[in-house]
């Protein structure tokens, strides 16, 4: 009865912030003027402002003029003074959250500066700009009143100061929920938090299964590895005869597709809606606000100043950046933020494609580098070719081309890695060459360590070596030998490796599986 009372009042809630919520679909540009307005205070206050003279900023041209596009890279050493306790130097509050992420060219993970602020009025507020619109299609939702499933990362004091957290962004959301929201979700925060995904997935199944989900949020990968032993131990069929109530699922990290046939078994029928959100660790930058499209809405009111550049001027370093009132329908930009966390004029790395300018939906086409992401291990070119290095260099074997391409999730297996490699010189045993390169990606790249523990979501990578000439036949076959032709090495779907082996059917491959 008590739980009833709190989601009528909760309801109330969402249908009172809805019409600013719903303003970002008709009027992104108001908010993202007065969003760039407040944010040079808080970059006047800080040393990297004083560095690009920021008291001389008057308006969006001077900002431009004055700050680089930045990566990671760029300011890795001042996040790093950052953690260990050295004020003002990129924002103006103290920073006590880190949200851990891979991906970056030359350190293993990189920590992104959450202040307290950001935190709540971007991360936890997109949660709940989120639940607003789930409400809004489903006016019955009894999302305070049943419980909603948590799948979140780890935490961890920073070796170097404990005062600072890091950990990811999923786990430093989960710790900072207020205590009046925390029965409404499942399992228990403790257990949420747990670092051993092993013991995290087996408890999860244990307790989540006595309990009525209402909503459920996660990777697609970790939630078909939690479905998977929930169904292990209860017999059932699927997820519903589990959680009859449960309405809505929300996705984001990595593209949903590969997983939809696979969800639609767990969730027969259409009881179910699918939500995709781009939270990451830099920001929760946008959400899909209406059922069954296949974009976002991009959150313009939500402590991110969005910048977008072309990705034909990224790609020759030049910045050609654009507001969201300059935007055009189609075209592909490189996302750029700017907030008051830390974050100023960073290029996360992710391109994007406008659906519609009106509301301003957009579409994640890609990275600004070649990757895998398709089980949230975002493994990168540079990880790749610095395992083979060092493989190559232990077991004096060399390679002349390669690519990699996901084998997908389905039910009852896991998903891998396939390699094609073609070696110059062969190492004398492929199994022992994969089972190196294997756990040299864990050193080099800790999401991809994370998705291949204990074999949970990703197991051992599989090897084809092809026979000499193979990749040269194949450039050939296509009109593109020689000049400026490179084989892609990383591919986030199976079509370029499917079609290197139909093109090597005849020839006489090594296999190790």
């Amino acid at each position: 009865m008590m739980r009833d009372y709190f989601n009528k009042l909760v309801q109330k809630y969402m249908e009172h912030r809805y019409p600013s919520v719903d303003r970002m679909r008709t009027d992104p540009n108001s908010y993202q003027q007065k969003m760039f307005a407040s944010l040079l205070p808080d970059l006047t206050a800080t040393e990297y402002g004083y560095r690009h003279f920021a008291k001389e900023i008057k308006n969006y041209s001077d900002f431009k003029a004055a700050l680089p596009l930045i990566q990671y890279e760029d300011i890795a050493s001042d996040i790093h003074r950052m953690m260990l306790g050295e004020k003002r130097i990129l924002c103006k509050s103290n920073v006590r959250h880190f949200a851990k992420s891979s991906g970056t060219t030359n350190d293993r993970s990189k920590y992104i500066p959450l202040t307290k602020r950001y935190l709540f009025q971007n991360h936890i507020r997109g949660n709940w700009d989120a639940v607003t619109f789930v409400h809004h299609s489903n006016a019955d939702s009894k999302i305070f009143s049943r419980k909603n499933l948590l799948m979140g990362g780890s935490l961890e004091p920073f070796a170097e100061n404990k005062n600072v957290i890091v950990g990811d962004i999923s786990a430093i959301m989960v710790n900072n929920i207020p205590p009046v929201g925390r029965p409404f979700y499942t399992p228990d925060f403790q257990t949420a938090l747990i670092a051993d995904w092993e013991k995290k997935i087996d408890l999860m199944a244990e307790i989540c299964t006595k309990e009525s989900v209402h909503i459920l949020a996660g990777v697609p990968t970790w939630s078909m590895v939690l479905f998977d032993k929930i169904l292990e131990k209860t017999g059932k069929d699927h997820m519903l005869e589990v959680w009859p109530e449960a309405i809505a699922y929300f996705h984001g990290g990595v593209s949903f597709e590969p997983y939809r046939n696979q969800f639609s078994k767990y969730f027969p029928g259409d009881n179910i809606d699918y939500y995709e959100v781009y939270n990451a660790s830099e920001g929760f930058f946008g959400l899909q606000d209406i059922p069954g499209r296949d974009d976002m809405l991009l959150l313009s009111n939500n402590e991110n100043f969005f910048e977008f550049n072309p990705l034909e001027d990224h790609l020759q370093n030049i910045d050609n950046c654009v507001r969201i009132d300059e935007v055009e329908q189609g075209r592909t930009y490189v996302l750029v933020v700017s907030n008051r966390s830390g974050l100023w004029r960073y290029v996360n790395g992710d391109t994007i494609q406008f659906t519609s300018i009106t509301p301003p939906r957009i579409k994640i086409v890609g990275r600004t580098s070649q990757y895998i992401n398709v089980f949230g291990e975002e493994l990168m070119v540079s990880n790749t070719e610095k395992a083979l290095q060092f493989c190559c260099k232990q077991l004096h074997c060399s390679i002349k081309e390669y690519t990699v391409a996901p084998s997908y999730l389905e039910k009852g297996k896991r998903g891998y890695h396939d390699w094609l490699i073609e070696f110059n010189t062969a190492p004398i045993d492929l199994y022992v060459f994969a089972s190196m390169l294997d756990r040299q990606l864990q050193e080099l790249n800790s999401d991809y360590a994370a998705k291949r523990f204990k074999d949970l979501a990703l197991e051992n990578l599989k090897l084809i070596s092809l026979p000499k000439g193979t990749f040269d036949h194949w450039f050939r076959s296509r009109g593109k030998y020689g000049g400026q032709n490179k084989v892609p090495r990383l591919s986030n779907d199976r079509k370029l490796y499917e079609e290197i082996l139909r093109f090597n059917t005849k020839e006489t491959a090594s296999l190790w599986k």
